[in-house]
């Protein structure tokens, strides 16, 4: 989920965790007494604010560059090499991921937490000074100093609720750029701690 979708999970309380002296948490002895909550965009929102996810940028060349922050990307399949990410259809970036046959995913390093800021900010001109870019492969906008980058052609578009999830090969890259891997916790960007 991206990083600017999460605002909604801060204002729910934080569940209280269970004692580690038991099998089920508890000191007792007994279960976890706590009701669950029903399924909400608040109850998944508040689930992956507790789970660390790498950051990357996901880049696009239209009518005009686009350019988001995703914390959804994953290894789909090696065999072909393919990707997935999502994107939500009410982003400004999604007109142009839409037809785009070719897209860039960066994988951000612990040095680049203002350039996560930066894509993952509504109204900001994401490839304007400071952020570096060149043109990559296939024309795809390539961000610069990044410790992976690829370049991969857009195989499907599924619908997923208000989001589409890109279903993507990867066709180049480099995986041998400069950095530590950036991660995204409990609303923030961290470093990767050993």
């Amino acid at each position: 989920m991206p990083p600017s979708e999460n605002r909604t999970a801060s204002r729910l309380p934080s569940p209280s965790l269970p004692n580690p002296g038991s099998p089920h948490g508890g000191t007792d002895g007994g279960a976890d007494t706590r009701a669950p909550l029903d399924g909400s965009p608040e109850l998944l929102r508040a689930a992956f604010r507790r789970h660390p996810a790498g950051v990357a940028v996901i880049t696009a060349r239209g009518r005009r560059l686009a350019g988001f922050t995703a914390t959804s990307l994953t290894s789909v399949s090696a065999e072909p090499p393919l990707v997935s990410f999502g994107v939500g259809t009410a982003s400004g970036s999604w007109p142009v991921i839409a037809e785009a046959e070719h897209v860039g995913v960066h994988l951000l390093g612990e040095h680049q937490r203002e350039l996560a800021a930066t894509f993952a900010r509504s109204g900001a001109d994401r490839f304007a000074p400071p952020t570096r870019w060149r043109e990559g492969p296939e024309g795809v906008p390539l961000l610069e100093s990044v410790p992976v980058w690829l370049v991969c052609r857009v195989v499907a578009r599924v619908p997923a609720g208000d989001h589409r999830v890109v279903v993507a090969e990867v066709v180049a890259g480099d995986p041998a750029g400069p950095g530590r891997p950036l991660v995204h916790h409990d609303g923030r960007y961290n470093a990767l701690r050993d």
